[in-house]
């Protein structure tokens, strides 16, 4: 089988394209031939050496992807060859609260990753694909799929008629878009493109801000909103913190997720969070029950991903450049097989 592997933290022309044996299946394990996969931010920092002392050498890279069932080891009743599947993105973290233990497993992290042809997952990590979604926007659930849910659904709370602030436009941002429209929400989205915000306000974005126009968005937000959001699903990290702890209504949630928007600002609002009782809520994406729940709500409502751009197995790298463009709207998949 084909796979990329990176032997050290050398960027995206440290991947390389190798030669490896099929993998069998042992007791409780499931053989699955990859047929999509879909990058992740967290990836591209993995490449480049990111994750520092949590990264292994050398590594097959990228946590997300969906396959079909090649074979079974001996005691796994609950999957057959021809069954398609996607893999949490945390083997070990079945439900309940995380621990360092159930979080030890990260794919494409802490442990070999998606971008191969065939990977062996154990059963208990495996969820069934919705019906509905080609294995390419399957892939696309696993990491930002499930992120979004935590933070939205599970984490957020949110109910009809309340408001979520999302910001950009990457998988994470759309996926949370969705979710909060199926959840009965409105939404506000910032972006930095015009153009970009066009396609948010067909995702059914009810107000938008263009943030490099308008800086001081958490103002607006608030002002748009009346005594401010429900829920900031901040991407950004510290560098927006400051708009996002102004956009959020008293008693409010902001869930944290990102680390894109660079150090942060010297004049630091992190006193009114405290004076509005606003809470600051990590998100890691989730369990594989979390994945579970997604699915099934995303069956349900016949829900798909946006996918920005499919790339060839053999393109790969032009793959992860494009996602460190910034020019994507929505998750930038690699066709496997």
């Amino acid at each position: 089988m084909k796979c990329y592997e990176l032997q050290g933290p050398n960027g995206i022309d440290g991947l390389a394209l190798v030669d490896k044996p099929v993998p069998e299946p042992g007791e409780g394990q499931v053989l699955v031939r990859l047929k999509a996969a879909t990058l992740n931010y967290r990836d591209l920092l993995t490449v480049k050496g990111g994750y520092g002392s949590r990264q292994k050498f050398p590594l097959v890279p990228v946590s997300d992807g969906a396959g079909v069932v090649e074979r079974v080891g001996p005691g796994v009743r609950e999957f057959a060859a021809g069954d398609r599947v996607i893999g949490s993105f945390f083997e070990s973290w079945l439900s309940g609260e995380p621990s360092a233990d159930k979080m030890s497993r990260a794919l494409g992290g802490s442990v070999d990753g998606v971008l191969t042809q065939y990977r062996i997952f154990p059963r208990h990590a495996l969820v069934r694909t919705p019906e509905h979604l080609s294995d390419i926007e399957a892939a696309a659930l696993p990491c930002a799929g499930v992120t979004a849910w935590s933070a939205v659904v599970k984490f957020g709370g949110i109910r009809p008629g309340q408001i979520v602030l999302t910001q950009g436009t990457g998988g994470v941002s759309l996926f949370a878009i969705q979710f909060a429209k199926m959840c009965g929400a409105r939404v506000i989205a910032t972006s930095s493109s015009d153009a970009k915000i066009e396609r948010v306000k067909q995702l059914g974005a009810d107000f938008t801000l263009n943030y490099k126009a308008t800086p001081d968005w958490g103002k607006k937000a608030r002002e748009w909103s009346g005594q401010g959001v429900d829920l900031v699903v901040e991407v950004g990290g510290v560098g927006t913190l400051n708009e996002s702890i102004r956009a959020v209504r008293i008693g409010g949630t902001i869930a944290f997720i990102g680390v894109l928007a660079g150090p942060p600002p010297s004049d630091s609002r992190l006193p009114l969070m405290v004076m509005q009782q606003q809470r600051l809520q990590g998100v890691t994406v989730g369990s594989v029950e979390d994945l579970q729940a997604m699915a099934e709500a995303t069956a349900v409502h016949k829900m798909k991903p946006v996918i920005d751009r499919t790339f060839a197995f053999d393109q790969a790298k032009q793959a992860f450049s494009h996602m460190e463009s910034g020019t994507h709207f929505g998750k930038v998949a690699i066709a496997i097989d």
